[in-house]
Order: C-alpha cells, then structure tokens, then sequence
C-alpha cells in the first residue's frame, strides 16, 4: 500500500522563518512531499513549497520588515490588520515579489490552509489547488490573529487564525491518508502552552462569538492534547518531528530585517542537520 507523504506546518508568526529555513532546505534537495497541510505562517510561508518558490519568505518579509504600508501599528489603526490585507496579500505577491500562480496550479501536489470559522470556533479545512485573490485571502485568514485582526469573511464563512481550533492538524493530515508525515514545530521540546492572558481583552473584542472565546480559552488544552498525539505518533514511527533546538528569539512581529535572517538561519541549519532523515523517513 502507498502511504503518502505530509508535512503538517504549525504557525507562530514570526517563528515561522524558522520553518521557511528548513522548507527551503528541502526544496533545494528535490524532497517532496505529496501534500502539504499549514496552518497561519504555516499556510502563509508554507504556500512557496507548493509554488516551488525557495527564498520567497525570507525575502518579501526582510524587504518590507520597516515598509508601514505591509505592516504596522498604523496598518492595524487604519485598516483593522495589523498585516496590511491589501498590501501583503494582494499587492506584494501580484507586484512587488511575484507569487508564481502557474507553478501552484500545476504542482500536483496537495495543499491545505487551516483557518477558524468565529461561529462555531471549529476548524475548516480549505483545500486550494487554483490560485489568486481567493486563494490568497484563505491563506490570509488562516493568518489573522485574533486582536490585530479584521474577522475575513470568505465564501459564506466568518474566519480567523487557524491555530485556535487546530494548532498541529497530524491527526486531521493522517485521517484524509497521509500516513508518512514530518511535522514541523517551532516551540522546542518540553513546551507546553500556558492560558491565554489576553482573554479580557479577546472577550471584549470577539464578544459576538462565543464559541471563538471558548476555543481560545480551551486553547492551551487543545494544543498540549495536540502534542500528546504527536508525540504518540512519533514513537510509532508514524511521524518525524522537527523543532527548534531552543526557544525561537523572535515575537509574533518583527520589523528588525537581521532578527528575522537569524531565525531564518536557524531554520536552515536544522534543516541541513535533518535532510538525510527526512529523506530516509519519507523513502520507507
């Protein structure tokens, strides 16, 4: 039987340049895998795998680390999006550092962004496979950060941050047949996720939605019941797991172009140091 090959890409904002490292190590060594599941930065650096597009993250993100017209506290008090919708996800990747839409639609393989629906505080698993505007604003919704950002509205649905209802979706991945998958992480190992401090503040602002505050509020359950299951996983030989070897020194934004190469690099050297398993894992 031919299991096939995932990589399950967790978010953290920032933290996903450490991912962007190891993910370009890989394209640069012809590792592929079949499909491809991510989830906030996940979806937003992890769509270069499927457009075969190496260096694109860490270039678009140092190019405009100052630029207040990608993002910024004037973005958020202007627009609601602390990450300029129209700018970063419309203008840049039309414009000013080419998304290859040809590549992503004839790349056979299978792509995935994890969004939440703020009405039911369940996850949705969107499925793209052509490319341009509404492809961009689902991957642009699996992003938004609840506080710093507008609720995307999209094809009949109210979204925002994947990561609250489904932070490392390995069992999702392995229910629709992936059975071979590397997970990236980018908390290290022995982290466990604390209560949200924010919820006074998230309570107020999402008031509408209650089942969005209740997924925040469980969200630390959620995500370390996650990382049980991953764990499990790994031990039967179902996954390979890749982290960072220590906490990532970078918060959920960054205007410093330096601080962000440096995770980056991070990432790229923890790529190179676990090419040949990830090879050898993804051969079996």
């Amino acid at each position: 039987m031919n299991h096939k090959k995932g990589l399950v890409l967790e978010g953290g904002a920032m933290r996903g340049l450490f991912t962007a490292g190891i993910t370009d190590v890989m394209m640069e060594h012809g590792v592929w895998p079949d499909g491809i599941i991510g989830v906030s930065a996940g979806a937003a650096f992890g769509c270069n795998i499927k457009s075969r597009q190496p260096g694109r993250a860490i270039r678009y993100n140092t190019r405009f680390a100052k630029d207040s017209r990608y993002s910024g506290v004037k973005s958020l008090l202007t627009t609601g999006d602390y990450f300029n919708a129209e700018f970063a996800y419309h203008t840049m990747p039309k414009q000013l550092d080419p998304f290859d839409d040809h590549a992503f639609e004839e790349n056979p393989m299978e792509f995935i962004a994890v969004c939440t629906d703020v009405e039911t505080g369940k996850p949705v698993y969107k499925r793209l496979e052509q490319s341009g505007d509404v492809t961009y604003d689902w991957i642009r919704a699996s992003a938004s950060m609840p506080l710093v950002s507008k609720v995307v509205c999209l094809e009949g649905r109210k979204l925002l941050d994947g990561g609250v209802s489904d932070s490392i979706p390995l069992e999702y991945f392995e229910s629709i047949g992936y059975r071979r998958n590397v997970v990236i992480l980018t908390q290290p190992e022995g982290y466990q996720k604390e209560h949200n401090r924010l919820m006074p503040l998230l309570r107020l602002s999402l008031r509408k939605y209650p089942q969005m505050l209740k997924a925040l509020d469980e969200r630390h359950i959620m995500y370390n019941h996650q990382l049980e299951y991953v764990a499990q996983a790994e031990q039967e030989g179902r996954c390979l797991v890749i982290r960072p070897e220590g906490s990532i020194p970078i918060g959920h934004v960054c205007h410093d172009a330096s601080q962000m190469l440096h995770v980056y690099h991070m990432g790229r050297k923890t790529g190179e140091k676990q090419l040949e398993r990830i090879k050898t894992f993804y051969e079996q």
